[in-house]
């Protein structure tokens, strides 16, 4: 069977600006349980820029997944099920609140395979976010699309988390804190908020966390008033469902790399990521 050819996407790109408003960030602060009120010209912490880009589509261009319907910008891939399986983020400095800011995104590279999964097709897209000129952060995102899950097909067992963490923190993902954290990403994927679709449609067994969520939720595990981060990669492993408390943990650095991940509430690796930090001087 010939794979799909989405070369003529790759080397496309788009231009966003935005304002990296402090009302946004003292939101998302106030959903995360945070007690400070970041204000303009305050620093935006790590994983808090994708509140922004991210602008809302007129309803008849959303497709039955809650996602903007295939083409534009990513390649039109007939896949139905997409997910945001991980990325590698360099952070040169902070994004100042109360500032314009600019996105340039780039389709990197578009692979189709088939695998035990089925059909599958992997997107590397990279984004560069600007200030005053000024390069801020470097992202690489990876989008994986893949085929429906066949009906009673058995779920593949996910690998357990490390044993060996450091230090740690529960997190118990209720569906308000999904229901906020889709409204300030406008992020309308109905797996976050529509338990009916994500059970029937994508074989999901509840409302599924943003990978994003946790992967923001491990940004500031890692620094912890300990240091800025310089760079910070992480890879979705298995899902994290509603009102089932997962933990973040950190093990011991290693030649200056942070190991992190999240587990599950059975044990599982649900997220697998490493952060450099710059400390204080």
């Amino acid at each position: 069977m010939t794979e799909p050819d989405y070369s003529d996407a790759i080397g496309r790109t788009e231009r966003h600006t935005a304002i990296i408003t402090a009302e946004k960030a003292a939101a998302l602060a106030a959903t995360l349980d945070r007690d400070e009120t970041p204000a303009d010209g305050d620093a935006l912490p790590p994983g808090w820029h994708w509140l922004y880009f991210n602008p809302f589509v007129q309803r008849r261009n959303i497709g039955d997944d809650g996602h903007p319907k295939r083409g534009g910008f990513l390649p039109a891939v007939a896949l139905p099920r997409r997910m945001w399986a991980g990325g590698r983020l360099t952070y040169h400095q902070p994004l100042t609140l109360g500032t314009e800011a600019e996105k340039v995104s780039e389709i990197l590279n578009v692979k189709a395979k088939t695998g035990r999964a089925g059909s599958l097709v992997f997107v590397t897209v990279q984004h560069r976010l600007l200030q005053n000129g000024a390069l801020c952060i470097e992202e690489e995102q990876d989008i994986v699309y893949r085929e429906a899950a066949a009906p009673g097909a058995p779920r593949p067992a996910p690998a357990p988390a490390p044993d060996n963490a450091s230090r740690s923190e529960v997190v118990t993902p209720d569906p308000v804190l999904l229901f906020r954290y889709s409204a300030l990403t406008s992020n309308g994927h109905r797996i976050h908020y529509d338990r009916t679709y994500a059970r029937d449609e994508e074989d999901y067994r509840d409302l599924v966390v943003h990978g994003p969520l946790t992967a923001t939720l491990l940004q500031g595990f890692a620094t912890a008033g300990k240091g800025r981060l310089a760079r910070f990669e992480f890879r979705g492993m298995a899902p994290l469902f509603v009102d089932r408390p997962f933990t973040l943990e950190a093990g011991s650095p290693e030649n200056g790399v942070l190991p992190l991940w999240a587990k599950g509430p059975d044990g599982e690796l649900a997220m697998q990521a490493s952060a450099t930090l710059e400390m204080p001087q």
